[in-house]
């Protein structure tokens, strides 16, 4: 997935009310409002002074000019903020068949309702095979070392996917919840159940019941982020 538009480099100043975030342009010192598009807490990613990416628009129906895209992390390292990428990215990987364990499903239809008030982000069908229900998190949580962590605050609708899964399991449906990793820093996942025992309760269920659990990483640059290499879950 790459961006349409060329980003370009900012200071954070500050984020808040979730959506918004105070930037400063490099070169000219502008400051200037960007939509921040992620609803979670970015522990360690919304600190005041970290260096941004922006994707600048001209489109005269928004708002807000600039999208905060990515953060520069220490050892030259990037994190991608915005949770619409990793279903872009899951989407790519599945045309592209570069997902192992999703490959021989032919059929790919996203945001598919299912369950009593859910929609999952990819139903895949083939002939000769059950349908398969894979649901995408975005990861960007990382606390201890090289470990990735999700979720970063607690998330109801997260648990509630869960136990959609495993019920999808038990009508005979394949059931997959696949972590994408967006930061270029981590080489394991795990739970952070400290942040949401109520979701580790809930992968737990699911995962007795069936409910496969994969995590891969990402490649991350200014120009885009394209799926990577898997990465063991631990929990």
């Amino acid at each position: 997935m790459r961006f349409p538009t060329p980003l370009i480099p900012a200071r954070l100043v500050r984020r808040y009310k979730r959506f918004l975030a105070d930037v400063e342009l490099e070169g000219t010192g502008e400051i200037v409002v960007a939509h921040c598009p992620n609803p979670g807490a970015m522990l360690g990613l919304a600190d005041p002074g970290m260096r941004v990416w922006l994707e600048p628009n001209d489109d005269p129906e928004k708002k807000l000019k600039f999208g905060w895209r990515l953060v520069e992390l220490p050892g030259g390292h990037l994190a991608g903020i915005d949770t619409s990428v990793p279903n872009r990215v899951v989407g790519e990987a599945l045309a592209a068949r570069a997902i192992p364990e999703l490959a021989a499903w032919e059929g790919i239809r996203p945001e598919v309702r299912y369950a009593e008030k859910s929609r999952v982000d990819f139903f895949l069908s083939g002939a000769g095979k059950p349908d398969a229900y894979v649901e995408v998190k975005n990861v960007h949580l990382r606390r201890h070392g090289d470990l990735a962590e999700f979720p970063d605050c607690v998330t109801a609708r997260g648990a509630r996917h869960l136990d959609d899964l495993a019920a999808m399991v038990g009508e005979g449906h394949r059931a997959v919840m696949l972590y994408l990793v967006q930061r270029s820093d981590c080489a394991r996942f795990d739970l952070a159940r400290d942040l949401d025992p109520a979701y580790g309760a809930a992968f737990d269920r699911a995962r007795q019941a069936g409910v496969e659990a994969i995590c891969y990483g990402t490649d991350i640059t200014t120009s885009g982020v394209v799926f990577g290499p898997p990465i063991p879950v631990l929990a």
